[in-house]
């Protein structure tokens, strides 16, 4: 049994913020049935992130059941309110006015089901000036100021290349899940649990937020250099970079000691740490000219041996074929019937009383593919079943 195997989770969520949470329940057990609009009542019906049997939909919504379900239609509301009475968790990500106007908002959830611990994820949050707008990772990016300290100095704002609002967000969602499910365990009450991209993306600003907060000091672009921390960045080496993080005393002299760089060593202006941060762009020059002399798989051996980190910069397809990673299994393939076997990327969580399996339990559904057998554990008959896909209600 997987520790979340007696949780039921309604998902509404779409996009990718709110299934990155959802994700996390269903990954570790979790009954997910993902709730989605029929195609007759949604046009196209393909998917927010792209084809619905792409990499990116199947990695966000693996170990999920699909219901299609017409929200808009009385009798599919009355359908999802069935479903909400024994639920023990809703999650959603529609704007305010959205989830009122069909009643699915946490009020109305509640009043059928008082213990139902309620999710919600937003661009800006519930309410406040911005609390109706959209939003999306690259916006939230660029006002979080987390573009402002991304790049080379004067190089311009740059967006970090994966959608790191959004999964923040769907991670910070989802840890309030499981506090909330732990409060009504002592307890029995449900409640509301909402985050936003803006609120994650704040937080995981982390020492340079507060660096601000405390001290009102604005950080700016470091590139591949570490704010605090010389020598702490990306290298030369004969045949490309290596990072390499040699800050502390006892890691300086051991850098040194281990590339044979007694010279520089023992140069006066670099004996201490304090004069090696301010001196950090001529000592990243002539930190420079001694990796030089190695290629990157030197480097990367001989450093660690000598106990000082250092590693290769990898596009993604080194990451995925490094050893440590195969080592890891950090992909593990899911059975999709038409698809075969797809290799998408497990929890990294692990848990000694609930080892990972080497197969996830099922691949990302096609809209609806599980209604006729979720309905009818929900008690509708056949016939039932077949009068609400004729009406278009799923």
């Amino acid at each position: 049994m997987m520790p979340l195997a007696h949780i039921r989770v309604l998902d509404l969520t779409h996009a990718r913020a709110g299934p990155t949470a959802v994700r996390l329940l269903a990954d570790w057990g979790a009954d997910v049935i993902k709730i989605e609009a029929p195609r007759s009542a949604s046009g196209a019906g393909r998917a927010v992130t792209g084809a619905r049997r792409g990499p990116d939909e199947q990695n966000l919504h693996r170990n999920k059941r699909g219901l299609a379900l017409n929200l808009k239609d009385p009798k599919g509301h009355e359908l999802f309110m069935r479903l909400a009475r024994s639920a023990d968790v809703v999650v959603e990500n529609f704007k305010a006015e959205v989830k009122h106007r069909l009643k699915v908002d946490y009020e109305s959830v509640k009043a059928v089901n008082p213990a139902i611990i309620y999710a919600s994820i937003s661009g800006f949050g519930q309410d406040g000036p911005y609390g109706g707008r959209a939003g999306v990772d690259q916006v939230v990016q660029g006002m979080s100021g987390l573009m402002s300290i991304t790049g080379e100095p004067g190089s311009g704002p740059w967006r970090v290349g994966i959608a790191i609002s959004d999964t923040s967000a769907g991670m910070f969602l989802g840890q309030g899940i499981l506090l909330a499910l732990l409060h009504r365990e002592r307890t029995g009450e449900g409640q509301w649990v909402h985050t936003s991209l803006l609120e994650a993306m704040l937080c995981k600003l982390d020492f340079q937020g507060a660096r601000y907060t405390m001290g009102r000091e604005v950080p700016g672009q470091e590139g591949n250099d570490h704010p605090y921390q010389t020598p702490m960045g990306a290298f030369q080496a004969s045949d490309g970079l290596v990072n390499i993080a040699a800050p502390s005393q006892r890691l300086w002299e051991r850098f040194c000691r281990a590339l044979g760089a007694d010279e520089l060593f023992n140069r006066p202006e670099y004996r201490r740490a304090g004069e090696r941060k301010r001196l950090k762009a001529a000592l990243n020059a002539d930190i420079n000219a001694v990796t030089a002399r190695f290629t990157t798989a030197e480097l990367v051996r001989e450093l660690n041996r000598a106990g000082v980190p250092c590693g290769p910069i990898n596009d993604i397809g080194q990451a995925f074929e490094d050893e440590q990673v195969r080592h890891l299994g950090m992909a593990k393939p899911a059975e999709h019937p038409e698809l075969g076997a797809v290799r998408l990327i497990r929890s990294p969580i692990n848990l000694s009383a609930h080892p990972q399996g080497d197969r996830f339990e099922r691949a990302a559904p096609d809209p609806g593919q599980d209604s006729e057998a979720i309905l009818a554990e929900f008690g509708c008959a056949p016939s039932e079943i077949e009068a609400l896909r004729r009406a278009g209600v799923i």
